[in-house]
């Protein structure tokens, strides 16, 4: 099979100092693609910054003969990173909204800055970069967007409502956005990885860790992003190797009379057949 390129695109991939954006900012840079390399250098908590982390990932692609910038700025300033994409390569093609931090609490235990920072990263953060580089793509009628969600957004998962509201809500931004870009040639997908990273190490044992290498992400988000696919709208599950697409599946359902029969105790009476997906 031949290789799939970008060549000429420009690629901002936030979050990108270690892990999952590491390993897609080198996925792209080897096959031509210009690489904003934004990342604050925050811990995993989202406490401190440094230029460090996105400045090494710059080294590394530079040394194999590949172009990237580093950004450090932090993804509610989300123009600011748009603005460092235009001024060192003049369009931004492929946004890969990766940013992400954990605050792991049970719900009673939840403050609401626990709540509020999980999803001003993972949610508004996705939103600033995304509405920034949004104008542009339609300009150029060429985009192409993804959306990290996680099978905790998928699923649920104890200690983690902040964690799973944000991500699920990031699966319904990228449905949006598949309908309103789908005239001007721009797509938006989510996946949900399951990946060796800073958050998964705190959650996983590492004989699991090892099998699930963040390089193993990066051929799904390779193809989602590529010029020649126009799949848009979609929700891909993916860990070492596997990729599953997900859909909403209804019943059949149940038809009331809609009138004073229509009451909590018919649709108990009815329940087993409302939820029957047989």
């Amino acid at each position: 099979m031949s290789e799939l390129r970008f060549d000429g695109r420009v690629v901002i991939v936030s979050g990108a100092g270690g892990g999952l954006g590491k390993a897609y900012s080198l996925f792209f840079a080897s096959r031509g693609a210009k690489v904003v390399v934004n990342d604050l250098g925050s811990g995993l908590k989202g406490d401190g910054a440094s230029a460090s982390a996105a400045d090494l990932v710059v080294d590394e692609i530079k040394k194999t003969g590949g172009q990237a910038v580093a950004d450090y700025h932090n993804v509610l300033e989300g123009e600011k990173i748009v603005e460092t994409a235009m001024k060192a390569f003049g369009r931004v093609d492929i946004v890969i909204n990766n940013a992400g931090i954990l605050r792991d609490r049970a719900f009673k235990s939840m403050s609401d800055k626990d709540w509020d920072d999980v999803l001003n990263v993972h949610l508004h953060g996705s939103y600033k970069i995304t509405k920034a580089a949004w104008p542009i793509m339609r300009k150029q009628k060429f985009g192409r967007i993804i959306m990290t969600s996680s099978a905790a957004g998928i699923y649920g998962n104890f200690g983690q409502s902040n964690y799973a509201a944000a991500k699920q809500a990031l699966v319904g931004f990228s449905n949006s956005l598949a309908y309103e870009g789908h005239k001007y040639n721009i797509t938006s997908n989510a996946i949900a990885p399951l990946a060796a990273s800073r958050m998964t190490a705190t959650v996983m044992p590492q004989e699991i860790l090892d099998s699930l290498k963040p390089e193993l992400i990066a051929p799904l988000v390779g193809y989602l992003t590529h010029e020649t696919t126009k799949q848009s709208g979609g929700l891909y599950e993916i860990g070492a190797g596997t990729i599953t697409a997900h859909r909403w599946q209804g019943t059949e359902g149940v038809v009331f009379k809609a009138d004073a029969s229509f009451t909590p105790a018919a649709v108990k009476e009815r329940f087993g057949d409302i939820t029957n997906f047989d």
